[in-house]
């Protein structure tokens, strides 16, 4: 007896995609890379893949991609200049569980810890924080959205008995700022509070971050015991995906055997995606780090291709140093719509992703004069 789809339901799949494809044109608010092509791994969907367990440690279930897995962990531990034979990490289900397993560790590591992270800290973190029933403090930013280390400071000097996780933002949700590690480093220092961890949420800049010039201090050289990245954004997949590197050490420190799969749980989900690793791996294998840097310097000009266009028609918009983010004043309802741009207060922002083009901006750029015509700077001064 055969099974399928009906007529109907088959033309609903292709009205969906059509609508897929026409949303995907007009999406330059959010963070996800459009150039990316798996076409040449459709033969793996057929499979049922599960990393179950620790990424190191083989399970009695096979089918899995944990060679590709470790393989993605290494060159990023490299990338970010992990302490050589101290590190581990795994292929999470995005930047929001890298997060939590840090934080997690931070919490088994120091029980008692304080928690202290920016207002421009990404909303999930307050969700981790809850569910880990973890103390925390706000911190004010700045102007650029960066972490106030006048305040951190301030914050501190009342802390100073109970040990301090510091959560860093290498690029904020907005604004893409980029907090300093080595900065945080030097103020826990300068308050003698010797039992602490620093965690950068690295999702969206981490890796272009790593690459450019001048270098910003976020990595394990830098000060961080722990860093997370999102999959999704700047590599690009069809799923959503993440990973994140830890010292080995404080790792070592969670981990139990359950004798079911053969392995030890390590992880925060058990049952992992075996298909995200073998995505990153061929992104990582196809591009390399010199078409990473590629890819990130095509980002950058057309952020500064926009920013000065925006500029020239009176618009307000500015970036931080080597973001692909453009911050801008918060246009028309219907045009935030139509180009699915993230906003909040009186400011919205386009992120220059790879896959962007320069036709998509100047559409955009099109639709803004069509709008406001003349009134552009009066309105977006006011």
């Amino acid at each position: 007896m055969k099974f399928d789809l009906s007529g109907e339901d088959r033309k609903r799949m292709d009205e969906h995609l059509e609508k897929i494809m026409e949303r995907t044109y007009h999406m330059i608010g959010y963070p996800l890379s459009r150039d990316f092509d798996y076409s040449e791994m459709n033969p793996v969907m057929r499979y049922a893949l599960n990393n179950i367990g620790d990424p190191r440690i083989e399970s009695t279930s096979v089918l899995s991609t944990k060679q590709e897995e470790n393989e993605v962990v290494d060159f990023f531990a490299r990338l970010f200049r992990a302490p050589e034979n101290n590190y581990w990490g795994y292929v999470t289900n995005g930047g929001t569980e890298g997060n939590l397993y840090a934080l997690y560790l931070a919490r088994e590591l120091y029980p008692e810890a304080m928690v202290y992270y920016s207002e421009a800290t990404h909303y999930s973190v307050q969700k981790n924080l809850h569910l880990l029933r973890m103390d925390s403090i706000v911190i004010r930013t700045q102007p650029n959205g960066e972490m106030d280390y006048d305040d951190l400071r301030e914050v501190l000097s009342q802390q100073r008995h109970r040990p301090a996780v510091v959560f860093s933002n290498i690029g904020t949700t907005m604004t893409e700022a980029k907090d300093n590690v080595a900065t945080i480093k030097q103020v826990l220092k300068e308050q003698a509070i010797r039992q602490h961890y620093i965690h950068s949420d690295a999702a969206l800049a981490g890796i272009y971050t790593a690459l450019l010039e001048p270098h910003h201090p976020f990595d394990f050289a830098d000060g961080a015991d722990s860093i997370a990245i999102s999959g999704h954004k700047f590599i690009g997949s069809p799923i959503p995906c993440g990973l994140v590197v830890v010292k080995k050490n404080y790792k070592d420190r969670i981990g139990q055997l359950v004798p079911y799969i053969g392995t030890l749980d390590t992880t925060i989900t058990g049952s992992r995606n075996g298909h995200t690793p073998w995505f990153m791996w061929y992104a990582i294998k196809k591009w390399g780090i010199e078409g990473f840097k590629y890819r990130a310097e095509q980002s950058l000009e057309l952020a500064k291709y926009t920013k000065e266009k925006l500029v020239e028609m009176g618009w307000k918009a500015w970036a931080n140093p080597n973001a692909i983010t453009v911050v801008i004043a918060k246009p028309h309802e219907s045009l935030i719509a139509k180009w699915q741009l993230a906003t909040e207060g009186d400011i919205a922002h386009i992120i220059c992703m790879p896959g962007v083009t320069k036709d998509q901006i100047d559409a955009f750029l099109k639709d803004m004069k069509q709008h406001y015509g003349n009134r552009v700077s009066a309105i977006s001064m006011s």
